[in-house]
């Protein structure tokens, strides 16, 4: 194994609920998964960092099992980065090409033009995404580098987060033991594993549904158009699953993976369920119908949040191809038809593709944040080759985000 080890790239998701370490290969034809390890998550709540010891103890645990999978020792891991600190912005520069033509140097100018923005002393900008260009007044231009022209504007998205929670999170891999070779937005990252092609080129709208938060992500002619982060999440319906049956919130976590479904009428109405009660008291029979009605109110809600969201971002007419509903939450059944309900746009339920290796493993919305950050870490690492050296990784990881342009193309 030992031969293959350079290639070898590792996806770290440090979810509200579970911590998982996704290990790809790059193979000729593309990514391999070869290795998979998940422990349950203690120390975040609603995707951010709030207790360091329990979250560094997560983090090994998941990527020890990774390790044993892939028969690999993990050095350095692309991790996901989400909370509702995370804000997103559009943002444009215009400059005048010095040469008639433009250079990788008149490139590097607009994007630091669209990214003069003021920023907060405690934010920090995690991507600036290029969505298009425009050379005098030609748009739709996706690569300017060589064309001719006297003025070249960039229209850009930009990500920033709270530092405190990205120092969090470097700082829980560190102690884990690994190095962190980037920090990724967990929605981008999601969508470059459940998304096709043609749906980001048509406008698709992409909900991944995390334990903690809830993000979105719009895309529109191949580029990322908006992004946010609601602090909704599947601990929400659990919560609220422990409050109405009155059960402890481990049994209510497991009632709403076996028997939960967030459409009354999907259900028949004599289906019952056993719950177990508090404080030793005996567990009671309950109808199914009702636990559906317990989870239907929420999961509309967090529905409805999102496409207030949508139709706030002024996007929501681009979203020609529908939305694309993934993380652990939508495996819930009922969860595509109630969206659609809602949406009033066609949905469907997103899992990894483009993918070789343990596809039979990974085939969940769970891991579609773990092994985007996998595809996202291959695709950065074929573009541009970086050493780790010794200074502070935190200051490393934060000069690269803003040295690096061109992610999404």
């Amino acid at each position: 194994m030992s031969t293959k080890r350079e290639n070898l790239i590792v996806g770290l998701d440090i979810g509200t609920t579970k911590i998982c370490a996704i290990v790809g290969s790059a193979t000729e034809d593309g990514l391999d998964i070869v290795g998979i390890g998940t422990a349950p998550s203690k120390g975040l709540r609603k995707g951010v960092v709030i207790n360091i010891e329990s979250t560094v103890e997560a983090i090994r645990k998941a990527l020890q099992e990774a390790e044993l999978m892939a028969g690999c020792e993990i050095k350095s891991v692309f991790a996901g980065i989400a909370g509702g600190h995370i804000k997103g912005l559009n943002s444009q520069g215009v400059i005048a090409v010095k040469n008639r033509e433009v250079t990788q140097e008149d490139i590097r100018r607009v994007i630091d033009a669209a990214k003069a923005i003021a920023i907060p002393m405690d934010r920090e900008v995690i991507h600036i995404l290029p969505q298009e260009f425009i050379i005098d007044d030609q748009d739709g231009i996706k690569e300017p580098l060589g064309m001719s022209g006297v003025r070249l504007e960039a229209k850009v998205h930009i990500v920033t987060g709270a530092v405190a929670s990205a120092q969090n999170i470097i700082k829980s891999c560190q102690r884990s033991g690994v190095d962190v070779a980037d920090i990724a937005l967990e929605q981008l990252a999601s969508s470059e594993a459940v998304l096709s092609p043609d749906e980001k080129e048509l406008g698709v709208a992409m909900v991944d549904i995390g334990g903690g938060t809830t993000d979105v992500a719009i895309f529109s002619e191949g580029a990322i158009k908006h992004t946010a982060v609601l602090s909704l999440g599947g601990n929400h319906l659990t919560n609220d699953i422990a409050v109405g049956l009155r059960t402890p919130m481990a049994e209510a976590e497991m009632i709403k993976q076996k028997y939960g479904c967030c459409l009354a009428a999907m259900i028949g109405k004599d289906e019952t369920i056993e719950v177990p009660s508090v404080g030793g008291r005996e567990p009671r029979v309950l109808s199914r119908q009702l636990l559906a009605e317990i989870l239907e109110p929420r999961v509309e809600e967090i529905f409805t949040l999102v496409n207030r969201e949508i139709v706030r971002s002024g996007f929501e007419d681009m979203i020609a191809s529908g939305v694309v509903l993934t993380g652990g939450s939508v495996i819930l059944p009922g969860m595509p038809e109630l969206a659609e309900q809602i949406f009033n746009l066609p949905v469907r339920r997103g899992v990894p593709q483009g993918i070789g290796g343990l596809i039979d493993v990974v085939n969940s919305p769970i891991y579609a944040t773990g092994v985007g950050l996998v595809k996202y870490g291959s695709r950065n690492l074929q573009t541009k080759n970086f050493s780790i050296g010794q200074e502070n990784i935190f200051d490393k990881v934060i000069r690269r985000m803003k040295d690096w342009f061109g992610e999404f193309f």
